[in-house]
């Protein structure tokens, strides 16, 4: 296989997205644009442990990547006013490392956890009696002379965040009080994003290019932002330095991305299934080889955004291809019609 290709349509965290994430992230509930019934439940939440003065309960965000899983987690750290320790599933590959982490946080701190569900096994089992009984077991020696230790820890919230929902254990899952799901947000809700990122920015926009990019954004702020800065970098080298539609258009373009948001890699993909496989159903790992892309790829990376569209369907026998995604790439649907005859 191919190593992953950097796209700009991906929600995923990209090498030079670190600087710009954190200068567009939003510091409190009410300036994060969009997911209002998460807001709303959570700002719920919020209110009520700050007036118990408890921990929150812990709290688990899934979705696919690029939609504001961080950027919530360090909002309900502030909010909260407590401090807030950031790791990743792969990173915490030792109990030992688990305990070093534990054991330095403070009542009522968060502990965000990115990619919870690439836990190891016995990590994630330490971790069952610190989020059920504010406890660390540690075991002192072997065999018949090995000892149970149990220390005591401060009231904590873990927040995990996961793109890959199913994958999660279910004595895990079951260990969070609160699951929130974050979806795709609308083309207004992307626009208003951009109108605060190109203020903090200083980019000179207009309404119409704003709103050009949003329609491409694939309904992630990530993208949304990432796609900003490409476009404000066309407009100061080829236009006059402000985003207008059609500067906007033209730099989208460039970047061979459609007008609903899809890139190479997707039309690769929708040609993969359409041409060889006559529209599906054909199974992802068929798909995979045929693209030389990994399928956790595929299906968290590619996918979720092809679905939302309407233009591909998981079916028990595999994946195809709907008349949407005909109509899109301009296809004749011939499927279920016999072959037409060659002429010599």
């Amino acid at each position: 296989m191919e190593p992953e290709r950097e796209r700009i349509v991906s929600g995923k965290l990209g090498a030079d997205d670190t600087s710009l994430d954190t200068s567009l992230r939003p510091k409190c509930l009410t300036d994060f644009v969009g997911q209002a019934k998460v807001k709303e439940n959570l700002n719920i939440a919020i209110t009520a442990a700050k007036g118990r003065a408890e921990a929150l309960d812990h709290i688990l965000l899934y979705g696919p990547p690029g939609l504001g899983k961080t950027t919530m987690a360090h909002i309900i750290a502030s909010e909260m006013g407590v401090n807030i320790k950031i790791t990743s599933g792969p990173a915490v590959e030792r109990t030992g490392d688990l305990a070093a982490i534990l054991t330095n946080l403070r009542s009522q701190d968060v502990l965000f956890i990115d990619e919870v569900h690439r836990l190891n096994r016995t990590v994630e089992e330490m971790l069952y009696p610190a989020m059920e009984d504010f406890a660390l077991d540690i075991i002192i020696g072997k065999g018949p002379g090995a000892k149970n230790l149990r220390i005591n820890l401060p009231n904590f919230t873990l927040i995990g965040a996961t793109t890959r929902f199913a994958l999660l254990s279910p004595p895990l899952r079951d260990r969070f009080g609160a699951v929130y799901r974050l979806d795709f947000y609308d083309q207004a809700s992307i626009g208003a994003i951009l109108k605060r990122s190109a203020r903090i920015l200083q980019v000179a926009a207009e309404d119409s290019g704003l709103n050009e990019i949003a329609r491409r954004a694939r309904g992630t702020p990530r993208v949304a932002n990432r796609l900003l800065k490409r476009v404000r970098d066309y407009a100061q080298v080829m236009a006059e330095g402000t985003v207008t539609q059609p500067v906007a258009q033209e730099a989208l373009a460039k970047l061979e991305i459609d007008h609903t948001g899809l890139d190479e890699v997707d039309h690769k993909l929708l040609y993969t299934i359409i041409d060889k496989f006559n529209g599906g159903p054909v199974g992802l790992d068929t798909i995979a080889a045929s693209i030389s892309e990994e399928a956790d790829t595929i299906m968290d990376v590619y996918e979720p955004y092809l679905l939302q569209l309407g233009f591909l369907e998981r079916t028990p026998r595999g994946r195809l291809a709907t008349k949407l995604a005909y109509e899109h790439l301009g296809r004749p649907d011939n499927r279920g019609k016999p072959p037409q005859p060659t002429l010599l």
